[in-house]
């Protein structure tokens, strides 16, 4: 493994592992840790890791990255049912947009799209995949 690669780890688990929101946090926590880097250098690794801010449902900014775990968001949706149509996800209030996008970057092969508003999910199905499957699907993940 690489210096780099090895940063680049350091930076995975720590995002995964605590709420990271700013790059000064990051370069402290890395420090810790014996990775000592500068600012541009975090910023690059961000980037190349696909890293962003993303607002949590708490409202705070904290870094997230693009194969973030499901755990982040599970316990936001409270309901799935569905109607032989489509499945509908029931999530906390204002929690919808953060779960559907957590669902679309997931790229589960079962689902078509989705649609949030403040606490509902609509979700299509893909071509051949049943709602009754896809919502089996999406409860096993929250479970």
């Amino acid at each position: 493994m690489t210096k780099r690669d090895a940063r680049d780890a350091a930076i995975r688990d720590l995002i995964a592992s605590h709420r990271v929101a700013t790059q000064d946090e990051l370069r402290t926590r890395l420090a810790d840790g014996g990775h000592v880097l500068d600012q541009s250098a975090i910023s690059r690794a961000l980037a190349r890791l696909g890293a962003r801010r993303v607002r949590q449902p708490d409202g705070v900014l904290a870094y997230e990255l693009p194969d973030a775990p499901r755990e982040a968001w599970i316990w936001l949706v409270t309901q799935i049912e569905d109607n032989g149509s489509l499945v509908v996800a029931r999530t906390t209030t204002g929690a919808a947009q953060v779960v559907a996008s957590a669902i679309d970057r997931a790229r589960l092969p079962e689902i078509l799209g989705t649609i949030a508003g403040d606490d509902t999910i609509f979700l299509a199905p893909a071509r051949g995949v049943s709602t009754n499957r896809l919502a089996r699907r999406l409860r096993d993940l929250v479970k």
